[in-house]
């Protein structure tokens, strides 16, 4: 049996990786942020787990309030989820730079 099998791409490009606060609690949300320049909330998102969490690192947060988990969620409920609370989902790259809008 192979055990380094890697995921068919078509479904790997079905995938995002977003910055989940307080993760299992009842006050869980998706971390977001709002652009200071056009006041535009988004969520940013992320093509992989490494990405999300080398970027979280310089992500502001408070991290003696809130816990905070990178999970993977599927971009159609990410951004079916984000236009129903009002936001924008942004696909960025470990260094905070939008690389597109989902």
């Amino acid at each position: 049996m192979e055990t380094n099998v890697q995921p068919d791409k078509a479904v790997k490009d079905k995938w995002a990786f977003i910055i989940v606060q307080n993760p299992g609690t009842g006050a869980e949300q998706f971390m977001g942020f709002k652009d200071p320049d056009s006041e535009n909330e988004f969520i940013p998102a992320f093509p992989s787990k490494e990405e999300a969490q080398q970027c979280f690192l310089i992500m502001p947060k408070n991290v003696m309030i809130n816990k905070y988990e990178v999970q993977a969620i599927l971009k159609e409920d990410l951004t079916v989820t984000a236009k129903e609370n009002g936001l924008e989902v942004f696909l960025m790259d470990e260094k905070g730079s939008v690389k597109g809008k989902l």
